[in-house]
């Protein structure tokens, strides 16, 4: 009887204190969950893409001398509208939110207008302006894949100008020019895959004044035009990027 009085205490006793010992074992330590590693877009890499718009070129002519000996003054001015279409070709270098680059662009293009000869009515003089080119630096700053910019450089133009009679609309002279001068622009990019990305652009072009002569279809000399020319153009623009780290760039580790 004594020896199972002792034993039933004795399970009492293990059954009391198991549960202490195992309250008194430390707590597994609690491990917080790494944040997430955030990926920034990153510009940098060379580019290639296609755009699509229209423009106006804002065309002067002032007569400067003419076969006749008719004395020189101004015979006015005229857009020439229309659309255009292109391609672009650029590499570009991000640091921090700076983004720089270099581009190269070249469109065709069919701006074309005319206005009535204030010296000669109802003769009328013709522009047309048929291709340009862009070589321009860049600089912008980048919010993650949303890109703002502004640009600048050297532009140049291909312009075919007539003048017309008014009575038979037959051409009575005409030249065709290269003209170089400069442009400034903006856009705004916006990356919406990794290596894709869409954008508006704004570009003006100071084409400045040039001393042009018009021959007649025989190639004799008729007239000799003081021209001035400035151009507007709004694009739309798609690119796709090659290099960087391929669009989602460098992840930025994260402090835990």
């Amino acid at each position: 009887m004594k020896k199972v009085l002792l034993t039933t205490i004795g399970f009492v006793a293990l059954g009391i204190a198991a549960p202490a010992s195992a309250a008194d074992l430390a707590a597994k330590p609690y491990v917080k969950a790494p944040p997430p590693v955030a990926a920034i877009y990153d510009w940098t890499g060379f580019y290639i893409g296609i755009n699509g718009g229209g423009g106006s070129a804002h065309t002067c002519w002032d007569l400067i001398t003419d076969a006749f000996g008719d004395l020189p003054g101004a015979e006015g001015c005229h857009n020439a509208t229309g659309g255009t279409v292109g391609g672009q070709i650029g590499y570009r270098w991000q640091t921090g939110g700076v983004v720089w680059g270099v581009e190269g662009q070249g469109n065709w293009a069919d701006f074309k207008g005319s206005n009535t000869s204030i010296l000669f009515a109802p003769d009328f003089n013709q522009s047309k302006l048929d291709a340009f080119g862009l070589i321009t630096g860049q600089v912008g700053y980048a919010w993650n894949n949303a890109l703002f910019y502004i640009k600048g450089g050297a532009a140049v133009v291909g312009n075919r100008y007539g003048a017309f009679s008014g009575v038979t609309g037959g051409l009575l002279a005409s030249a065709d020019e290269t003209r170089w001068g400069g442009t400034v622009g903006a856009g705004f990019e916006y990356g919406f895959t990794p290596n894709w990305s869409i954008g508006v652009e704004y570009d003006h072009l100071f084409m400045g004044s040039h001393n042009l002569s018009l021959s007649d279809s025989t190639g004799a000399f008729f007239e000799t035009e003081h021209i001035s020319q400035n151009v507007d153009i709004g694009l739309v623009r798609l690119n796709y990027r090659f290099g960087g780290f391929g669009g989602l760039g460098a992840p930025v580790a994260a402090r835990y």
